[in-house]
């Protein structure tokens, strides 16, 4: 059992390394490197468990170092790496043992490295285990004890201070600090919820019906793209947050609706699921291997009213005619701050001024598709990020612009009865704290008549 889990702890490390060294999200390197290694259930739990949790913690881990280390600088990186997957354990892990834990860091320090590293490897954790990590009280400032507990930067934090209060910024960072349920939504057109949960039971899944979207389930236990009733097209993965898109444009049959933004398709498949097969999905987007994406997820899940194209929707006016669509879904490029649950590393490498060149590309789009939209049609605008900057702000330059649309007071009659509370006016934003899910925001427009 040793073996193998140093074997893990390797792993992890080799993964930290390459996560920052190279940028990459960590959700597609991890499931990379389980693939590629073809790692046993047990292990893949406990690589999952060390890459995600050092990475989510890593400001903490630094500040719980930091008093046993005098010139971290001088340290490798792989070193550093190492401490604090080891510390992560010894702190926030009941099952191992500390001196497994640090037996283990040892030996990987003198298989690395050499003797000097692997003795002051040693010696760090030994202090640590002796005296304890730092407590995070010492720091006085309330917004930069936040920041270093949750691990999130501290512009970050004060940002969202400002715009939610204290104390709902607190859930949010705690709760990003959590593992995200993945969940599934069940394509109506072939099967019942009821029967796809008894079908992914039967196949050994575990899952449970959300309470907060009709046709949405939550996977307790089992990857649900590997599950046979995925394959059959039953079901597709996405978040619940992001099931509601297609709920604020309230699509009839037979229209004729736009996908902006739409890779990788879960919007513009669900779209076309609620128009059971009729009308025309147009799905957009800037990148020809997405595009196959879509249509790949349309032919999966049997959905003919699908039309996938390669285009930059700010220049959709020269492929479309004025009043073209009856709805469009414009799914914004944002910061993602919302996503961060499923990407810690995130956390680290967005930057404040990030924020205002996305505005600039979000306004470009909106402009660009604004004629494309029949009189009396819905426009719905989504990002998966919580900041007002890129969410309300972004809509109301949007509507000082464009007189001809108008707020959507109707948003709140279309949306699932658990989500109306969340609703004000013609906007809907979710935190993640709210059910658990992404954070996503929504604003409904109407082109007027």
């Amino acid at each position: 059992m040793a073996a193998n889990r140093k074997n893990v702890r390797e792993t992890a490390l080799d993964l930290l390394e390459a996560i920052e060294k190279n940028q990459a999200y960590s959700n597609l390197l991890l499931n990379h490197t389980i693939e590629k290694n073809e790692l046993p259930q047990k292990d893949i739990g406990l690589l999952t468990e060390l890459t995600y949790g050092t990475l989510q913690r890593s400001m903490t881990l630094d500040y719980y170092l930091s008093p046993f280390l005098k010139n971290p600088r001088k340290i490798e990186r792989w070193v550093i790496h190492l401490l604090k997957v080891t510390v992560y354990q010894m702190v926030y892990l009941d099952k191992i043992p500390d001196r497994a834990a640090i037996f283990e860091a040892v030996e990987i320090a003198k298989k690395r490295g050499h003797k000097g590293i692997a003795s002051m490897v040693n010696g760090v954790l030994r202090s640590i285990q002796r005296e304890g990590v730092p407590s995070l009280e010492k720091i006085g400032d309330p917004a930069q004890r936040l920041a270093i507990e949750t691990s999130h930067p501290e512009w970050l934090v004060k940002r969202w201070i400002s715009q939610f209060g204290f104390d709902k910024t607190k859930q949010m960072c705690e709760i990003n600090l959590t593992a995200p349920l993945q969940t599934g939504r069940v394509n109506l057109a072939k099967i019942s919820r009821e029967d796809c949960i008894t079908v992914l039971d039967e196949e050994g899944f575990k899952v449970e019906a959300s309470p907060v979207i009709p046709e949405a389930v939550r996977s307790l236990k089992g990857n649900l793209a590997s599950s046979r009733a995925f394959k059959e097209g039953l079901l597709t993965i996405q978040d619940e947050s992001s099931m509601l898109a297609a709920y604020a444009l309230g699509v009839a049959r037979d229209e004729k609706v736009l996908d902006a933004c739409a890779a990788p398709g879960g919007k513009s498949t669900h779209i076309a699921e609620k128009m059971a097969g009729t009308g025309k999905v147009v799905s957009l987007d800037l990148h020809e291997h997405k595009v196959k994406l879509i249509k790949e997820n349309a032919d999966r899940l049997d959905l003919p009213n699908i039309e996938a194209m390669a285009l930059d929707s700010r220049g959709a006016q020269s492929r479309f005619k004025p009043d073209s669509f009856d709805r469009i879904l414009l799914d914004a490029p944002c910061s993602g701050l919302g996503v961060m649950r499923r990407k810690p590393d995130m956390k680290y490498t967005k930057k404040e001024e990030d924020l205002g060149r996305l505005g600039k590309i979000q306004q470009e789009l909106l402009d660009s598709i604004a004629p494309l939209l029949k009189k009396g049609g819905i426009l719905v605008y989504s990002t998966c990020t919580v900041d007002k900057e890129e969410n309300h702000e972004s809509v109301m330059g949007f509507l000082n612009r464009h007189p001809e649309y108008e707020p959507d007071g109707e948003l709140i009659g279309r949306m699932p009865e658990a989500v109306r509370p969340l609703v004000t006016g013609s906007e809907l934003q979710v935190l993640p704290q709210d059910f658990g899910s992404d954070g996503f925001y929504i604003a409904s427009l109407r082109k007027k008549v």
